[in-house]
């Protein structure tokens, strides 16, 4: 979302020569998956966190530039919305202690943040959607500056022909509209990354998506959207309906939308990436000079700019990846699906039972989602972020079963196998996965607590309960104390 474009207009014959380039790029890729060399022996994992910023009161703070310039560090960048910013954590090997290196640099890191945004008037939190916002924060001004985001949000406005309506039934209801991609800005996540080879890349998204459920379920963090109390995972239907470019009448034909979940299990990566040709028009058709197919053959390794740019804007929940380092590609998986917090802990114990889970998948002999229909995948996904903690969901050789029941009688396990197969020491498996478990055990997670909280603030004004239990929830975020023993 952050890279850099230039504010400017697309004519039709822009659109045409897009469609050719990256029709090419395509191509390429192909033909780079059969001969060349990606980056394989030694896998990298990755992380990345939105943060919102409050003021003293627990309002959005509409300050990220001037937060970003006090921090100056290149790992901090713009996020969609000016109360939005992002970190990207140095990527790491989990048996060279990457998940405890991803703990004390994410944690170092954010102490450092906080003290640079509070000379300012700022201060960080993580949370999947900040519960203060208002209708007012929901309006064009409050895009960041960068050209990128209101170039995409005019781009989706236009091929919506619309406003964007966003219409949302949980334990409250939302009915509201917007005239600019803005409430997209108030989905906050953490985002895990694992390399992969070619070969394997079917196998590791495959398994990220039987998983989805289960991995929501325990962590779902965002119960509250303008002052209503929804899904205990808003940013689901909200990411969904905030960058809908079909009119109602082209969801009725069934075009795909540019938020899904996908429509199939795969068998190359490269399936993926012909679907983000096939289905979807471009976004921001910018074309660069470099002619992938010249830069192949002449030994050098292409970057297929377009090809990437569009991929970054078909919105799946596990993203492919194809990224160049150092003149070598390399393929990952981006798992979106977490919203951001509560605690750095819990956030690097999603981490562990993430990378635990797909490993001991894909090392299966008897594949997973060769047992289960991708319908139910699907369908596993909004019945977690609907209910969060308390979801039943689907599970081949089980049938319906608690989410929390299904964690601890059989994922686990699997997620110590897996983490053992990446060579993560015991002590740092039993530590991480024990929190997952103490969730499972507690019925407690980020949206639990926070709706605990304001239940028992019931008899105050909606939005002065908010910003009460919005500032108690960003003092225990410093402690680093994992959400289920938040009295």
């Amino acid at each position: 979302m952050g890279e850099e474009v230039e504010a400017q207009e697309f004519s039709r014959a822009d659109r045409t020569r897009h469609r050719a380039k990256v029709r090419r790029c395509l191509d390429v890729f192909a033909r780079m998956l059969r001969e060349a060399a990606f980056d394989t022996d030694d896998p990298m994992t990755g992380l990345e966190v939105e943060l919102n910023l409050i003021d003293e009161r627990g309002d959005p703070a509409l300050k990220n530039a001037d937060v970003l310039e006090r921090i100056a560090d290149p790992d901090f960048q713009t996020e969609l919305g000016q109360y939005n910013i992002e970190i990207n954590v140095p990527p790491a090997r989990l048996r060279e202690g990457g998940l405890t290196q991803f703990e004390d640099e994410l944690r170092r890191d954010l102490d450092d943040a906080e003290a640079k945004a509070s000379e300012v008037g700022a201060h960080l939190l993580m949370i999947g959607i900040l519960p203060t916002l208002a209708d007012g924060h929901m309006t064009r001004q409050t895009l960041s500056a960068n050209p990128r985001y209101a170039l995409l949000s005019d781009q989706i406005l236009d091929a919506r022909g619309e406003d964007i309506s966003i219409s949302i039934s949980g334990a409250e209801t939302l009915e509201t509209t917007a005239d600019s991609i803005v409430p997209e800005a108030a989905c906050t996540s953490t985002q895990f990354h694992v390399q992969t080879s070619p070969d394997q890349f079917a196998a590791y998204w495959n398994a990220s998506q039987a998983i989805a459920a289960p991995q929501l379920a325990l962590a779902a963090n965002s119960p509250y959207l303008l002052g209503r109390e929804l899904w205990r995972e808003t940013r689901i239907p909200l990411f969904e309906q905030a960058t809908e470019t079909r009119s109602e009448e082209l969801k009725a034909q069934g075009v795909r939308p540019r938020v899904w979940f996908g429509e199939r299990w795969i068998t190359s990566v490269f399936d993926l990436f012909e679907e983000n040709v096939r289905y979807f028009p471009a976004l921001l058709p910018v074309t660069e000079d470099e002619d992938p197919l010249e830069v192949l053959e002449s030994g050098g390794t292409p970057a297929l700019a377009e090809l990437r740019l569009h991929n970054g804007t078909v919105y799946r929940w596990n993203r492919p990846v194809y990224d160049v380092v150092d003149d070598v590609p390399h393929l990952r998986v981006e798992n979106r699906l977490l919203a951001a917090g509560p605690t750095v802990v819990d956030t690097v114990a999603n981490a562990a039972f993430y990378y635990g889970l797909v490993r001991a998948l894909v090392d299966s002999p008897r594949p997973l989602w060769s047992q289960m229909s991708f319908s139910a995948a699907e369908e596993n996904l909004h019945v977690a972020a609907q209910q969060g903690i308390e979801a039943q969901v689907y599970w081949p050789g089980v049938g319906q079963v608690p989410a929390t029941e299904l964690v601890l009688r059989r994922l686990l396990p699997m997620a110590h196998e897996g983490l053992e197969s990446w060579g993560v020491e015991a002590d740092v498996r039993d530590r991480l996965l024990g929190i997952i478990e103490q969730r499972c055990l507690t019925g407690t997670n980020g949206a639990e607590w926070f709706v605990e909280r304001m239940r028992r603030r019931s008899g105050e004004d909606r939005y002065d309960a908010l910003r009460a239990t919005v500032l108690e929830y960003r003092k225990r975020m410093h402690t680093n104390e994992p959400v289920h023993t938040w009295d």
